[in-house]
């Protein structure tokens, strides 16, 4: 199987679903981003060259911001699936 297909497999409906979530992410900023450039420049083609730009760059920071948190959440749990409480640091 190609590691697109494998990609996009593991990130289903049955597994993660921060690339579902990432997607719907996109869209909305690509939206909120063309929206308030045109509105401030008043230039479709300016709101356009902005939208597309600056969302993909966050869109893919987002992606990586919610794996590193769902690996830091993963990394909380305690033995019993629970969240481990945190211990004074002792120096």
């Amino acid at each position: 199987m190609s590691a697109l297909k494998l990609f996009v497999h593991n990130h289903g409906t049955n597994g993660d679903q921060s690339l579902i979530k990432t997607v719907t992410f996109a869209l909305t900023h690509f939206t909120v981003a063309f929206t308030v450039a045109y509105l401030l420049t008043g230039d479709l083609l300016i709101g356009s060259l902005i939208a597309m730009v600056e969302p993909a760059i966050n869109t893919v920071a987002y992606f990586f911001h919610e794996k590193i948190w769902a690996r830091r959440q993963r990394n909380t749990r305690g033995p019993e699936g629970t969240l481990s409480k945190a211990r004074p640091h002792i120096c």
